[in-house]
């Protein structure tokens, strides 16, 4: 499906401002929908002029639907909705009279004029943009409650407000997805600050935090401060939010409870006649939100502690190595220290990542300059990299760091050893897969060489690592121009 952006791009003359007050418009009138019980579409003029396309549409989650299917991209020419093209010609509210029946069920129609913001508060002529239509399915009419009427009320006003160009509010901060729905807790509150409606959701979440007296009546910026600011300094953010003087969200804690409270002012015909505060019970959302964060400082502790072992069984191994003088031994216990240092250099980056995915570039480097290093003097082979490894998870990047460090060593200390040569790294990733490719222009391999029959310790480990553990693919063959030429292929899980 087409995005709002492309609807408007392609067949209307909105310009960039335009847009953005459409996104603005569109990412909060959820709040609309489920106030007016009713279903929203927006229509955009055509830029011949003869004619509406619908770019945005939302369904209510207070009551039942009017449109099953989706209308976006839908096309009507001027004329086809009578109170469409009434609502833009007069710029007006425009209501019908008697329910509509064509689609089977009552359908009460009303449009909304979409009018822009002037931020400088220059401009003479209002910027109107297109037109809301509001159809409410009256299948399951009935007397309304106080709440539906609260809701009516509410919605009419925030409609008025999106004729005059106040909703949405100009600069003001994105709304999150976390943020408060109307059913999730509603308070009216007049001019004053003080509550003149509270749904049982809203009120509910009050008595959770503490209160005991009626809070149809009480001034809700000073009620609040009273229940979680007792014994502390008053946070002002909550006395702007609470009094609904300003379009913000904030959160208050108290006995446990956290609650999240959002102020919608209500300016209708130049005056600020209340406000809307919808309130949300967060405190599970909050514990499960504290308990990921102890969770991954634990799992950081716990690689910080492991790479402090690992780095600690190195230096034993390097001391042990010190003290022996058959060759052959010394040699192995110092490939002991490589491997075991690039497993602790994983561990190290994992301690300082919140997941379990780290860069691997940043390890990758690490382990071509540890290679670059054991090279003989007179060699002055300097590995280099070429590609990106990109993010890896960390059951993918211990054994790959590993299977680089053997790699590279092997190519050290056999293809190139005593002589001057390349080492190259290539990594190409795709979406599914990673291959990595070690080449160098050494020596090349021994004359009858088997990969499944060979005797070497590192290759042995490399075969098991990358077929076994990674289920990947691992080819050693002579490379072209002279030297040898490894290839390792593995699956990448989807993301």
């Amino acid at each position: 499906m087409p995005t709002l952006s492309d609807l408007a791009v392609r067949h209307t003359a909105l310009d960039d401002a335009d847009l953005e007050w459409m996104h603005s418009l569109v990412s909060d009138w959820q709040l609309l929908a489920d106030l007016s019980f009713a279903d929203l579409i927006l229509w955009i003029p055509l830029r011949d002029g003869n004619g509406w396309i619908a770019i945005a549409q939302m369904r209510p989650t207070t009551g039942p639907t009017v449109y099953h299917d989706d209308v976006v991209g839908t096309i009507i020419a001027k004329g086809e909705r009578e109170l469409i093209d009434t609502a833009w010609a007069e710029r007006r509210i425009c209501r019908e009279g008697d329910p509509d029946w064509s689609s089977g069920v009552p359908v009460r129609e009303e449009t909304i004029p979409v009018r822009r913001a002037d931020p400088g508060g220059s401009s003479s002529e209002p910027r109107y943009l297109g037109v809301i239509q509001r159809s409410t399915n009256l299948s399951s009419a009935r007397t309304p409650s106080r709440l539906e009427l609260t809701y009516l009320q509410s919605a009419s006003d925030l409609a008025q407000m999106v004729a005059e160009g106040r909703f949405p509010f100009s600069g003001a901060e994105p709304i999150l997805v976390r943020s408060p729905r109307v059913g999730d807790g509603l308070l009216r509150l007049d001019r004053a600050g003080r509550v003149t409606y509270a749904s049982p959701n809203a009120l509910s979440a009050y008595r959770r935090l503490g209160l005991t007296a009626d809070l149809v009546g009480a001034e809700l910026g000073r009620t609040t401060a009273l229940l979680c600011y007792s014994d502390e300094p008053i946070n002002e953010n909550l006395m702007v939010v609470a009094s609904g003087k300003e379009p913000r969200e904030t959160e208050v804690e108290a006995g446990g409870t956290v609650v999240q409270l959002r102020a919608i002012p209500l300016v209708v015909g130049g005056g600020r006649i209340g406000a809307l505060v919808l309130i949300r019970d967060v405190t599970e959302l909050r514990r499960r939100e504290r308990e990921l964060m102890t969770k991954d400082a634990t799992i950081r502790e716990i690689h910080h502690r492991v790479k402090n072992n690992l780095q600690t069984v190195a230096a034993l191994l390097r001391l042990q190595a010190r003290r022996l003088r058959v060759p052959e031994g010394r040699e192995a216990l110092e490939e002991a220290v490589r491997r075991v240092g690039s497993i602790a250099i994983v561990h190290e980056t994992l301690s300082h990542t919140p997941e379990e995915q780290v860069d691997f570039d940043d390890i990758a480097d690490r382990v071509i300059a540890m290679a670059s290093e054991v090279s003989a003097p007179e060699a002055q082979v300097v590995p280099h990299r070429v590609g990106s490894f990109g993010v890896l998870r960390s059951e993918i990047a211990t054994p790959l760091a590993m299977v680089l460090t053997e790699l590279l060593q092997n190519a050290v200390q056999h293809g190139l050893a005593h002589r001057p040569g390349r080492l190259q790294v290539k990594v190409c990733r795709s979406a599914d897969r990673l291959d990595v490719i070690v080449s160098d222009d050494g020596a090349g391999l021994p004359e009858g060489f088997d990969l499944d029959a060979s005797t070497s310790l590192g290759l042995q480990i490399v075969r098991t690592l990358v077929v076994g553990e990674l289920s990947g693919r691992l080819s050693i063959e002579p490379r072209e121009g002279g030297g040898t030429e490894v290839t390792v292929g593995i699956p990448l899980p989807p993301a």
